[in-house]
Formats: C-alpha cells, sequence, structure tokens
C-alpha cells in the first residue's frame, strides 16, 4: 500500500459543486502544501436546474454523470486527486430541496439509512485515516436535505471508524462570519451595476452565516482565488462567475469568498498566542500520526 502524506484531510459534501464553493480556497492551498487531500460526495446532484440553455436538456441520470465530469473538472484546477462518490456511482440519487416530492423517492440520500451511508464514509476514513475532517453543520448550512444527511452521516462516520480504529482528531463545519458577509453585500452592492446577474442574493442566502463568535478557524486562501474561481466556474450547469462574486440559478449574485472560515465541532483549538481564531486546520495537532 502506497504510504500517504502526513497530513491528510477529508472533505465530506452533499452535490458536485458543494465543494468549490465553500471550501475551493482552502482545498487548492492544502493540495499544493502536499498534504492528501479526499473529497467525498454523497449525490451526482441529478436534481440540479441547469444553468446553460444548450444543456437543459440534460435531466436525471444523465445530468449526474455530466455532472461528475465537471466536479473532475474542477478538482483539476484545485490540484486534487483523490474525489469519490459515497458507496460508489448513483448509490444515493440527489433529494432535491425540502419540501419536494423527490424527498420521498426511495434511493434518494434522504431517505438513507444512517448508519449504511455512515459505513461507506467509515471505510474511507479508515483507508485515508484523515486527521481533519470538514462538512456543514445539523442544518447543512441552509436546510437542503442533502446537506443535513451529510452532516448525519459524516458525525456518525467519524464514530464508527474511531471504533474501528482511527479517530479523526478535528472535525470542522463550514461557516462565515456575520460582519465578513454583511461587508461583502455591501460590495456587491456597488458593483452590481456592472454585474451580468438580475440581482444582489440575500445574507439569508449565504449558507453558514453565524455570528462571529462561532468562527474558530480562517484559511487565507487569497493565493488560490484564481484556482478557486476556475474550479466554480468548472461546474458551469450550476455556476455563473463573474469574479469576484458568482449566481446559481436564481440569477442572484453572492461574494466569492476566498478566506474560509470555519467552526471547530470536534477537538482542541491550536491557536497561536495572541490570535483570535486558528490559521490551520491542522492547529495544535504536533507531529501528525
Amino acid at each position: 500500500m502506497t504510504e500517504l502524506p502526513s497530513r491528510r484531510l477529508l472533505l465530506v459534501h452533499a452535490h458536485p459543486d458543494d465543494e468549490s464553493i465553500n471550501n475551493g480556497a482552502t482545498m487548492a492551498r492544502y493540495a499544493a502544501q502536499g498534504v492528501h487531500v479526499t473529497l467525498v460526495t454523497c449525490t451526482l446532484g441529478e436534481g440540479g436546474e441547469v444553468i446553460p440553455p444548450e444543456l437543459r436538456h440534460l435531466t436525471g441520470p444523465a445530468l449526474g454523470e455530466y455532472r461528475f465530469g465537471e466536479l473532475a473538472s474542477a478538482m483539476r484546477e484545485l490540484g486534487v486527486g483523490d474525489f469519490r462518490l459515497l458507496g460508489g456511482p448513483g448509490r444515493y440519487r440527489d433529494s432535491g430541496m425540502m419540501g419536494l416530492p423527490d424527498n420521498g423517492v426511495p434511493g434518494c440520500f434522504w431517505q438513507a439509512d444512517v448508519d449504511e451511508a455512515a459505513g461507506h464514509l467509515a471505510e474511507v476514513i479508515l483507508e485515508t485515516r484523515p486527521q481533519v475532517l470538514v462538512t456543514y453543520d445539523d442544518n447543512g448550512g441552509y436546510g437542503h436535505p442533502d446537506h443535513i444527511q451529510a452532516h448525519r452521516v459524516a458525525m456518525r462516520a467519524v464514530e464508527l471508524a474511531a471504533g474501528a480504529g482511527h479517530r479523526v482528531p478535528k472535525v470542522y463545519w463550514n461557516r462565515v462570519p456575520r460582519t465578513v458577509a454583511e461587508a461583502a453585500f455591501a460590495r456587491l452592492q456597488d458593483d452590481l451595476p456592472g454585474l451580468p446577474f438580475a440581482k444582489s442574493a440575500a445574507l439569508d442566502d449565504v449558507p453558514g452565516v453565524v455570528e462571529d463568535r462561532r468562527v474558530t478557524t480562517e484559511i487565507d486562501g487569497a493565493a488560490y482565488a484564481d484556482a478557486k474561481t476556475a474550479a466554480m466556474a468548472a461546474h458551469a450547469t450550476q455556476i455563473e462567475v463573474a469574479a469576484p462574486y458568482f449566481a446559481l440559478s436564481n440569477e442572484l449574485a453572492q461574494p466569492v469568498f476566498t478566506t474560509e472560515y470555519y467552526e471547530l465541532a470536534v477537538g482542541s483549538a491550536g491557536v497561536e498566542s495572541g490570535a483570535a481564531r486558528e490559521t490551520d486546520l491542522f492547529a495544535g495537532l504536533g507531529e501528525a500520526s
């Protein structure tokens, strides 16, 4: 078996494109530093709304297959070679937005047995032995059923893997400090007349916004801004990019955050003396094991 790098990061996301929007700069930064970055995506995003008119014929499995190709392109932009689908391709289907009939379709991720799905993820944890895992909070950031389920599966998989021999020392949830989001939207209002989007999204449309005190960690990804926006643009069925802004199928502009923020949910923070937040997801771990 090939020996893994000393530092290993695992990210768990619901659909292709979530990783680039939430963690693209973080992934690119750590990949460039030689960290083994693994992405597990729980569905192929078969229920996504397609932006380009010429691709709107894609639906269901055909859209999922196309979106996996977009994911592969995005990972090339970020320098990440290890990306997987939970349980294998097509194992769990996109559940659609909360309250839609898709939520009840057999085989959708929202209907998955949590222990079964977590077992698939625990296998990845035992193989890659990450010191850090990143996922969503218990509301999935904004209430999408697949995001909520990804949280449940990730947290349960951490428990299962610990019982089977590998404890993940640190688990983080994606966050955006409220003051950062407010400042970014203030800039957006000034820039909006020159953007190709209909209007601005609302602050509440940004997943994971919390009061600043909840944020424990910030990763400066400014040097990887181009990689992040290129990865987002690779998800062309779902995202339109006009850096430093983007829009989803609703055509509402949002900021691209190149400093990415996290809340430490499991483990001990490694904050340097005098610092308010961690600046490294691996802080405080010492020599990786």
